[in-house]
């Protein structure tokens, strides 16, 4: 029975002074255990269970919570503390000490935070769908990221982190989607191309001036998403209903029916704000409305402007000459000359609908330069004709307009690890949660190696792979019994004894007592998940080699689908998958000489690279999808991965793969895998191969085992 008396402040002292290793911290623990020995037993344990998590995070951290989490225990409900402890360790995760304390300390606004939270829409829960729904819209492709304000500076859309402004987590969804539209449209139809027109984004405008202009400007925008997007529309009806806000002014409603009108423009509602002005209050803007931040529009503005015109002239000069000889044959002595008009194509949108021409034809654009000439027109609402002559030879530096393409392994530099990485949850054991987007991951290419070591392994095992081809077109062409059958050629022994028990017992006896042959599709996708840690080394890289070309030779003649991938990690911050074949590749020359180029690389962090492989695998329809790791080691890392935290996150993301629909096996050649591959991969999901030269013998045969 579990004991309900109150834990006694020596006794809290003591668990504390370890907890919070006051021996080389110097700190006292005589304020928690204070607060700690005025609560009840069960509220005791609660707050020693998440000072202990916290503290495994850090020991400051631990204390702080100690302190502020009892005071406010007394206040508060448990789920509360939780959601508060939980996020103080997120914060730390992505920003570091400070930021983590400050959570601490400002309880109170986290606590209102988390009242907003319980019926809002989180942006970082819902960011991706917003994104690929403003992504298929038309215009430039905008980002989205978190901000106190709502606006965009024309490339990315600033939202609010919470909103909460309607009563349910799918309505405040239904918000962000129409501010995300309204955003978009912003920059999609001339309303920022207007302001630079008007010199509103180099000098001072009149307050109220703009202040009018951007409530007309909205009303014209709105009437452009009701006839553009009208499902949409009905959705900000709802919401401006729901919001209970301030109903259009009398005054405004002649206005709003000239700038519902389909040929109206930003310009036509600046004129309008300017014959108005000082006769007519402009309206609030409505919420999902956003706000004007022309500093940050100039400045985007202004860097892309310049970084667009360069890329185009540029993109001019390449083309020229791409097709210097055609054009030559073409024109003789004679210059080319780009020009633009407006493009008779139903398919292009309202006002992007301008095409470059090349002596009067139409220039195929790569969709690099086709963006960057929707983006200028997006600022211009045309396409300049400075843009339409080409560059000199070395007018612009390429890195002007050029990204940068930064080598893949240099991933310690700045924030680089976190930039185009997939980024993956990390369990911790000891916090009983995931450590968020914790591991960047990206993908990496095997190097092809052209040599003779794929033929030699051919050579050398030729009467195995003569065996392994005989045994697994077999298993591609074989008839399954099938038992308890109502009709059929043989009859089912087992089903008939237990048919007759039932008749003597006075129940009616069952009419599937027959057994037939049937042969059944196999639908299997399988990914092969080989370990490329340094580990590898010398003989264990060879027999993987081995054992992959084996294996390859012996499933293209059973036809199953596979794909393979190498992984190897330096950290959490270099996380690496290394991409050898893909379920849509043929096994050919270059695959390999990919099997062939594949070389022992750093650690074996494992949990990140089942979690991205589950995903590949998720993407493939099949009845059966197995995950196969070939390893030589337990999970570990150059960091805290070592041990029972790497143990117990491999463990994790197994246990999530098979909520996937997932079956993870393991074929490993370590001998000591036995103490804790059970705990991984169950009793009977391993297998543990004593001698590194049998792997390739043995791989191919056990796959055969686990597919009949």
């Amino acid at each position: 029975m579990a004991d309900t008396q109150p834990i006694a402040a020596p006794e809290l002292e003591a668990v504390l002074d370890e907890l919070l290793e006051v021996e080389f911290t110097f700190r006292s623990t005589e304020e928690p255990v204070s607060l700690l020995v005025q609560l009840g037993r069960s509220d005791q344990d609660f707050m020693m269970d998440w000072i202990r998590r916290v503290a495994s995070t850090h020991l400051e951290l631990g204390y702080q919570v100690a302190c502020h989490g009892t005071r406010a225990l007394q206040n508060m409900d448990r789920h509360i503390i939780e959601s508060w402890a939980l996020h103080v360790m997120d914060v730390y995760d992505r920003f570091g000490l400070r930021p983590a304390l400050d959570v601490i300390n400002t309880l109170d606004t986290f606590i209102q935070d988390q009242h907003r939270r319980l019926h809002g829409a989180i942006l970082q829960e819902q960011s991706g769908v917003l994104l690929g729904f403003v992504h298929g819209l038309s215009g430039r492709k905008l980002k989205i990221a978190e901000s106190a304000s709502t606006y965009t500076d024309t490339e990315t859309l600033y939202l609010p982190p919470i909103q909460a402004e309607m009563p349910s987590e799918l309505e405040n969804f239904q918000l962000y989607k129409v501010t995300v539209v309204f955003l978009w449209a912003q920059t999609r139809f001339g309303t920022f191309s207007l302001l630079r027109r008007v010199g509103a984004l180099s000098e001072p405008v009149s307050t109220p001036l703009l202040e009018l202009f951007f409530a007309m400007e909205c009303l014209r925008l709105e009437g452009i998403i009701a006839r553009e997007l009208p499902g949409l529309h009905r959705e900000l009806d709802k919401i401006q209903l729901a919001l209970a806000e301030h109903a259009l002014p009398q005054a405004w409603q002649a206005i709003k029916k000239q700038l519902a009108a389909a040929n109206a423009t930003s310009a036509d509602a600046m004129k309008l704000a300017q014959e108005h002005l000082g006769r007519l209050e402009p309206y609030s803007p409505k919420s999902f409305h956003g706000e004007l931040n022309l500093e940050a529009v100039r400045d985007c503005m202004e860097a892309r402007i310049e970084r667009e015109k360069a890329y185009i002239r540029v993109s001019l000069k390449e083309i020229l000459d791409e097709q210097q000889e055609k054009l030559k044959r073409r024109n003789g002595d004679e210059e080319p000359k780009f020009s633009a008009q407006k493009q008779q194509d139903d398919s292009k949108p309202e006002g992007l609908d301008i095409q470059i021409l090349i002596d009067d034809q139409p220039l195929l654009m790569p969709p690099e330069m086709a963006n960057a000439v929707t983006s200028v027109i997006m600022d211009f609402s045309d396409l300049p004709e400075e843009y339409l002559v080409p560059a000199g030879d070395g007018e612009y530096d390429p890195n002007f307009f050029k990204e940068p393409e930064t080598d893949p392994d240099e991933v310690w530099s700045g924030t680089y690890h976190e930039e185009g990485a997939y980024l993956y949850d990390e369990w911790d054991f000891q916090r009983k949660h995931y450590r968020k987007n914790w591991c960047a991951v990206r993908e990496k290419n095997v190097k092809p190696v052209y040599d003779d070591f794929v033929q030699q392994t051919l050579n050398k095992y030729t009467g195995l792979i003569k065996h392994l081809r005989k045994t697994f077109e077999a298993m591609r062409d074989e008839d399954r019994l099938l038992k308890r059958q109502p009709h059929g050629d043989g009859v089912d022994i087992d089903a008939l004894v237990e048919a007759l028990a039932d008749s003597r017992r006075g129940t009616e006896m069952t009419d599937r007592l027959f057994t037939r042959m049937h042969r059944t599709e196999r639908n299997i996708a399988v990914v092969f998940m080989v370990d490329m840690s340094g580990s590898t080394k010398g003989w264990i890289n060879e027999a993987e080699r081995e054992s992959l070309i084996l294996l390859c030779e012996a499933l293209e003649s059973l036809g199953d689908r596979y794909a393979i991938y190498g992984f190897s990690s330096l950290t959490r911050k270099r996380c690496e998958i290394f991409h050898i074949k893909h379920f849509d590749e043929n096994y050919d020359a270059e695959i390999k000489a990919r099997i062939n180029g594949i070389q022992p690389q750093d650690y074996t962090r494992m949990g990140f690279a089942i979690r991205h492989l589950t995903k590949v695998l998720k993407a493939v329809d099949a009845k059966t999808r197995m995950l196969i790791t070939l390893s030589d080691g337990k999970p570990d890392d150059y960091d805290i991965y070592r041990g029972v935290y790497g143990i117990e996150d491999t463990r994790r993301a197994l246990i999530e793969a098979r909520q996937d629909g997932i079956h993870p096996y393991c074929i490993t050649i370590d001998e000591e895998a036995k103490d804790y591959l059970p705990h991984l991969y169950g009793p009977a999901a391993f297998t543990v191969i004593n001698e590194v030269r049998a792997l390739p013998l043995k791989v191919s045969d056990i796959y055969r085992r686990l597919t009949t």
